[in-house]
């Protein structure tokens, strides 16, 4: 027993001094994140502290209580976010089952037999039946010398961290396609509540050239033309309809409701897009989740590098075993009926035909990829940023023009339809004021549509006040 002790306490000094193989992991440096300022952030209005994008609930700066309302339904209800819930918790789970590797299997399998041995087998004596009672307890230990295990549950736990970061990844995506979403709706309302009030004054102009050709002074044509003019705007007020039930379907299911079961009343664009502060681009790596779920990914990967160099080394078990064994009842426990035996064993891989040299440059390949696909996306959220900061700098200029010309179109619309109605102009120049008219404010309408638009996917392309630092920590795995 003392021998059996000794070679167990031997071992374990081992395990306690045992190394690790492979690379130590270092984060890939991103050389485009180390810009002093967005390139598109020349002109941009810095945004005041109460602008400041919240860590979870960003869409409140946008001040609309309906879509506050619809993106905590999302939170709640989501069928997307609950599967990236889910994968998240079986991550979790992977992580303890793969931490049960570095402590010790315990079995046991207790039996009871009778035995009656064959009277006609050679060289034996007569034929005699006995009893066989086994109480045994089995310990295997693998023990971990060069990190095999130890690399395995931290991949795990890497594993469960990006896991993290694509679940806060799928919530950012869905809450702000909700909030995409709202936004082309309220805009499909605004345009519908323009081109109702667009075919009434048609309707009055369609009235006033009656009269006028009732009265004599004017041609029947005018009558048609602007009857065409109403007919025509019907046929774009009614169309609006179509964009917008599109659009209240898709937050139906974005909040968890069957379309038939759900409706937005009308309620016309009117909110102006928040000031967003950018940041650096530097910063933009701890604000993404996207950006999170690659690099703990690459982490993982390296982990697996170490794991792929273990293969080449033996295998270091230790196993044990004792119990009781008796031929009856009476003496299966008692102390003469003990038994037990422990030593370790290795195992070494001789040939394998360059198996393991192969596990190991498929994994020293795979690194690599996660390192670019890690670059490549930072890449891609710098590029949106810049997308949507020019957008929305570029747009906010256009607003302001196509104001102008909005007011433009409006007057030259009265001068000629006072013109027609003293009967110095034709009623041509009346529907061409008309039209310019109407087509401007549709683009007033869109641009804001685009100005909001924006703003909700540079919230997003800036993780939408989300943080590295809000990712599960390696304790938290248990």
């Amino acid at each position: 027993m003392k021998r059996g002790a000794c070679i167990l306490i031997a071992f374990m000094a081992v395990v306690l001094t045992g190394c690790t193989v492979g690379p130590k992991y270092r984060r890939p440096s991103v050389p485009a994140a180390s810009a002093d300022a967005y390139k598109e952030i020349d002109g941009w209005k810095t945004a005041q502290p109460s602008d400041q994008l919240q860590r979870g609930p960003w869409w409140k700066i946008f001040g609309d209580s309906q879509l506050n309302a619809l993106e905590d339904q999302l939170t709640a209800s989501n069928q997307d976010v609950k599967v990236a819930q889910a994968r998240f918790q079986e991550a979790r789970a992977l992580v303890r089952f793969n931490r049960a590797s570095l402590y010790p299997t315990i079995s046991t399998a207790p039996g009871i037999a009778s035995i009656r041995d064959s009277g006609n087998q050679p060289y034996l004596p007569a034929t005699h039946n006995t009893g066989d009672f086994v109480l045994p307890f089995d310990l295997s230990y693998e023990l971990d010398v060069w990190g095999k295990l130890r690399r395995t549950v931290a991949a795990s736990r890497e594993e469960a961290q990006a896991t993290a970061a694509e679940l806060e990844t799928v919530s950012l995506s869905l809450h702000a396609e909700l909030a995409f979403d709202y936004f082309e709706l309220r805009s499909a309302d605004a345009q519908k509540q323009l081109l109702d009030d667009t075919v009434k004054a048609y309707q009055d102009s369609l009235e006033l050239t009656i009269n006028r050709f009732d009265g004599g002074a004017a041609p029947k044509s005018d009558v048609a033309q602007a009857r065409t003019q109403l007919q025509t705007t019907m046929v774009q007020d009614t169309d609006v309809g179509v964009q917008r039930a599109q659009f209240e379907h898709a937050i139906a299911v974005l909040v968890g409701k069957p379309p038939a079961a759900f409706k937005l009343p009308p309620s016309p664009l009117h909110a102006q897009p928040p000031d967003i502060s950018a940041g650096l681009p530097s910063q933009l790596l701890e604000r993404r989740p996207d950006i999170a779920a690659a690099e703990r990914r690459v982490a993982e990967a390296n982990e697996q590098i170490g794991i792929a160099r273990a293969a080449f080394f033996p295998t270091v078990i230790l196993s044990a075993t004792g119990g009781f064994q008796g031929d009856s009842i009476t003496n299966w426990l008692t102390w003469p009926s003990r038994f037990w035996a422990v030593g370790p064993s290795a195992l070494e891989t001789l040939f394998d035909a360059g198996r393991r040299r192969a596990t190991s440059q498929a994994a020293l390949a795979n690194y690599d990829a996660t390192v670019a696909g890690y670059r490549e996306n930072t890449l891609t959220a710098l590029q949106q940023v810049e997308d949507n900061l020019a957008a929305l700098r570029i747009l906010e200029q256009e607003a302001r023009q196509q104001q102008d010309a909005t007011a433009s179109a409006q007057e030259s619309l009265q001068i000629f339809t006072d013109r027609y109605i003293g009967g110095a102009d034709p009623y041509l120049q009346v529907l061409t004021a008309q039209t310019i008219a109407l087509q401007n404010e549709r683009n007033d309408v869109d641009i804001l549509r685009r100005r909001m638009d924006a703003s909700v996917l540079l919230v997003k392309a800036l993780g939408g006040g989300w943080n590295a630092s809000q990712l599960p920590q390696i304790a938290s795995f248990r």
